[in-house]
């Protein structure tokens, strides 16, 4: 697992790449955390193009991050998940929550 980060204007673009899952998830939490306490940036946006799985247990990572930015009064959005990915999202209602940048 990968992962990597950017801005966009005042955005922090996170991309993923792999897998996340059960054997990722600490350290895509880890990672995530470290990177959503800086304070130069308005909003978040996972880039997912280059996930390929995420289980369960992906699904409750993001939803922490999108509970911790919330508190700190900045939004989480998704963009160019995979087809597999887009799917685990819809089956899952994490777009009624996450809306797509």
């Amino acid at each position: 697992m990968e992962v990597y980060t950017n801005y966009e204007g005042s955005n922090l673009i996170v991309g993923l790449v792999g897998e996340l899952d059960e054997h990722s998830a600490a350290f895509v939490r880890h990672k995530l955390d470290e990177f959503f306490e800086q304070e130069n940036y308005t909003d978040a946006v996972l880039d997912l193009s280059r996930l390929s799985f995420m289980d369960s247990t992906g699904i409750g990572v993001v939803i922490g991050r999108y509970k911790l930015l919330r508190k700190q009064n900045k939004k989480l959005f998704v963009r160019n998940p995979s087809p597999t990915v887009d799917k685990i999202f819809r089956m899952s209602g994490l777009y009624e929550i996450i809306s797509r940048a």
